[in-house]
């Protein structure tokens, strides 16, 4: 079976979107009925994937995907000259990590979608006013043309069947994110002139829903009431987006710029050395389609003090300090903070539906129920491939004129 795996996005650093398509890859090479693996990804992304060694990785076979930074051109590389590579490779299977514009009517493969999220719903304050109208336009296009959706979660599915219609979500499953234990850790910090002062950490790309200027004030308040070891540092890793502005507003006009350290583009050995060293993880987060961050942590053996939102319940009920958000809410993650610092670490938990020999099994299960050829029925409700497709092969002039707006995230 070859696969086709999409990954082609704005940042030239690490994020969530990529680690997701570049575990999906890891996953798939678990299972010995893969014969190949097709990464398409960008031209600015290409040191990155050499770091995380997808050009070692046998059965894998890169693609660079020709397009310029700029949102009508990555647009339009999806729309126009995806089906063109996938009339090159021909793949049993062509799968979008993320929602894009795509012609379905052009692709004569099953089409699956990793969703993880409905934030242009959810939190509009993401994207702006008028980018999160494209961005919704662009999902439901997405989402119309797959032939099934692989939610990262539960919550995910739940958000689907309060956002779209029912001919949409009942295409959808839930496969997990895969998170699994590192064995490889970082020697030496990648904290900038760090002498051991302890830290908490925020895993977060700079987003509205992460809620960093929550953490912010929080720090402030407990510094100032001195709740805390005075030299207690704040480390947020994660690549800029909307809200940076503002966040280093708030850290100037809180006189912290020595207190917080923003870093983004670390690699798996780096974060590793972070969660292994930090005092906590805080992720105080509004919404979240899965939460990879805190599993990352309880794998690690990190304390965990997260908002109390499903998503971050789906992970683990036992083993994180959760906070409900609303109104006090600041004191209340203070309070949280001080607690589990008063506790000793969590030993290393095991999270075993996140693995990927499960969640690979998961995904061979999925390809081969949207195969023609193939007499194994899925397990769970979906629309036929035929069906499907006759219902794509409508929206095509609708989806022309998505096109002209923008990308997702």
């Amino acid at each position: 079976m070859r696969i086709l795996i999409t990954a082609a996005q704005f940042s030239s650093n690490i994020s969530g979107l990529q680690r997701h398509a570049l575990n999906i890859v890891r996953c798939l090479l678990k299972q010995p009925d893969v014969s190949e693996v097709h990464f398409v990804f960008a031209p600015w992304q290409c040191q990155l994937m050499r770091a995380v060694g997808l050009d070692s990785m046998e059965r894998v076979i890169m693609h660079v995907a020709e397009m310029n930074q700029g949102l009508w051109s990555r647009n339009s590389w999806y729309y126009r000259r995806l089906p063109e590579l996938v009339a090159q490779v021909r793949p049993d299977i062509v799968h979008l990590s993320y929602p894009v514009p795509v012609n379905a009517s052009a692709i004569p493969c099953p089409i699956v979608l990793s969703l993880h999220d409905l934030y242009p719903y959810e939190i509009p304050g993401n994207f702006g006013f008028p980018k999160v109208i494209f961005n919704r336009a662009i999902l439901l296009q997405c989402l119309r043309s797959s032939d099934a959706i692989a939610c990262v979660s539960d919550t995910t599915i739940t958000r689907m069947k309060q956002y779209t219609p029912r001919v949409l979500w009942e295409r959808a499953l839930r496969i997990y994110n895969c998170v699994e234990p590192e064995t490889e850790c970082a020697e030496h910090t990648p904290i900038p002139h760090w002498r051991g002062e302890p830290f908490l950490l925020s895993v977060s790309q700079h987003r509205k829903n992460k809620n960093i200027p929550l953490l912010i004030r929080t720090l402030y308040r407990l510094l100032l009431e001195r709740r805390l070891r005075p030299d207690m540092k704040l480390v947020v890793i994660g690549i800029t987006g909307p809200e940076t502005v503002r966040i280093h507003r708030l850290v100037s006009e809180l006189r912290l710029e020595d207190r917080v350290i923003f870093l983004q583009g670390l690699s798996e050995e780096d974060l590793q050395w972070c969660y292994k060293h930090c005092e906590a993880l805080a992720a105080p987060s509004e919404t979240e389609g899965f939460g990879l961050p805190v599993a990352e942590a309880l794998l690690a053996g990190c304390r965990v003090v997260c908002s109390d939102i499903p998503a971050f319940r789906e992970i683990d009920k036992e083993h994180c300090r959760f906070v409900k958000l609303g109104i006090g809410a600041e004191q209340r993650f203070a309070d949280a903070i001080v607690a589990s610092l008063e506790q000793p670490p969590t030993p290393p938990i095991s999270l075993p539906q996140f693995s990927s020999e499960v969640l690979g099994a998961n995904y061979l299960d999925l390809y081969r129920g949207l195969l023609p050829e193939t007499a194994c029925l899925p397990t769970f409700p979906f629309v036929s491939s035929m069906q499907v497709r006759h219902s794509k092969d409508s929206h095509y002039n609708r989806d022309r004129e998505i096109l002209a707006g923008e990308e997702m995230g």
